[in-house]
């Protein structure tokens, strides 16, 4: 039994900045890679960002220079910090996580991005 609970979604005006938490519980030993997608309505699930559990991180090019994803592995919690937040990043963001030793993944409910302009 594992669960995600999000937060730090909200409505932003653009150029702002949000910052989204995922906090994973359960039957943890060890979390591998820790993962954000976003989905906006009419479009693609798309991934935005990834972390291992070394901390290499990797974007996707529209939000690259502009969104940092990190994780604290003491807390089995990962965040994605997002500055100059445009239109265009309005979308429900979605955390994932996958386990070492398991083949299984994980996700969290999802949290509203909107951003005005």
């Amino acid at each position: 039994q594992v669960q995600l609970v999000e937060s730090g979604g909200g409505p932003v005006q653009a150029g702002g900045s949000l910052r989204l938490s995922c906090a994973a519980s359960g039957s943890i030993f060890a979390i591998n890679t820790m993962d954000w997608y976003r989905q906006a309505p009419g479009k693609q699930r798309e991934l935005v960002a990834t972390i291992t559990s070394g901390g290499i991180a990797n974007y996707a090019d529209s939000v690259k220079g502009r969104f940092t994803i990190s994780r604290d592995n003491a807390k089995n919690t990962m965040f994605l910090q997002m500055n100059s937040l445009k239109r265009e990043d309005t979308a429900v963001y979605r955390c994932r996580i996958t386990l070492w030793g398991q083949a299984s993944d994980y996700w969290g409910q999802g949290t509203q991005v909107t951003v005005s302009s």
